[in-house]
């Protein structure tokens, strides 16, 4: 795998999306649903941590002029951390298990699409290959220590700042 940090988010984004799909499949069981629902959080919680603790706190620095950009992904985050925290409590026999699932698909995958078709191009041509490489790092780094539920202090602590900040 490539240690170039779009390379990476890339990657996170693609195992995303194909548990979408399974999700929205016709033929999947309940039981399904909750694992598939289950890996999402999980992924979405360290993909978000990574993001939030490395990648745009980097490009708001080295490029100001995405600044705006960067503002709005961290809102963006804020809602998928919300709908992950309460599906994280749920089980899939719950009233609005599915309904809130497909919220989240729907908005998690709005912000995937903005990021790999406007937001990516702009951080890509903004920094260099070695930037892109040395974030890569620093994104791989925070992947081992970050949180792997919502409901843990690193993910909660996420969340709070994104509220009051």
């Amino acid at each position: 795998m490539s240690n170039d940090a779009i390379v990476i988010l890339r990657e996170d984004h693609k195992e995303v999306r194909a548990l979408f799909r399974e999700f929205r499949r016709k033929d999947v069981t309940q039981a399904r649903k909750g694992q598939i629902v289950a890996k999402v959080v999980e992924l979405l919680t360290v993909h978000t941590y990574i993001e939030n603790e490395v990648m745009y706190p980097e490009v708001r620095r080295l490029l100001p002029d995405l600044e705006d950009d960067v503002l709005e992904s961290y809102e963006e985050h804020h809602v998928a951390d919300v709908l992950v925290t309460e599906l994280s409590t749920m089980q899939p026999s719950d009233e609005r298990f599915d309904a809130k699932t497909t919220v989240l698909i729907e908005s998690v995958t709005h912000h995937m699409d903005e990021e790999e078709s406007d937001w990516f191009p702009k951080v890509r041509e903004g920094l260099g290959r070695t930037q892109l490489r040395e974030l890569g790092e620093k994104l791989l780094a925070a992947k081992e220590r970050a949180p792997r539920s919502p409901a843990q202090p690193s993910a909660l602590k996420k969340a709070v700042d994104a509220v009051v900040s």
